[in-house]
């Protein structure tokens, strides 16, 4: 099974959907990159594609990454530095648990479509959108390797 079929195309307008509903709001950037399994331990994936889809190259350095590896169940998000410095300590845990709820019923689009939503008011708050803001990232879903 390739990794893009773990979603249906309704599916996948929701995430993408929710990618861009959230960054309406901000100058933060937003990206889902799932992938079949994970072979090391899940935030050094996310890490190492956080530089490889070039997050790190926004110019607030306000990138989030919500990585998934379906077959494994490991999940992660990883923020830069930028909006690392103004979140609360425990802000990726609240989303992550708000997420863990959606995916253990198996409604992942759901999870991730709530994540990105959390993501997104806490980058409005302390990355509000500009009339200049330019779309740094692609609002796509990257996948990996089945």
């Amino acid at each position: 099974m390739k990794t893009a079929d773990y979603f249906n195309k309704e599916d996948k307008e929701q995430i993408s959907k929710a990618i861009r509903e959230a960054e309406r709001n901000t100058s933060g950037e937003i990206r889902v990159h799932i992938e079949g399994t994970c072979r090391e331990e899940v935030m050094d994936r996310a890490a190492y594609l956080f530089e490889k889809l070039e997050m790190h190259k926004t110019a607030l350095r306000n990138g989030v990454l919500f990585y998934l590896s379906m077959k494994d169940q490991k999940f992660a998000i990883l923020g830069d530095v930028g909006i690392n410095r103004v979140t609360p300590e425990n802000f990726w845990e609240e989303i992550k648990e708000t997420m863990l709820e959606q995916f253990r019923m198996g409604q992942y689009a759901a999870g991730l479509s709530e994540g990105i939503k959390m993501a997104g008011e806490q980058l409005k708050e302390h990355f509000a959108y500009q009339e200049d803001d330019v779309n740094e990232l692609s609002d796509d879903i990257s996948f990996g390797k089945t």
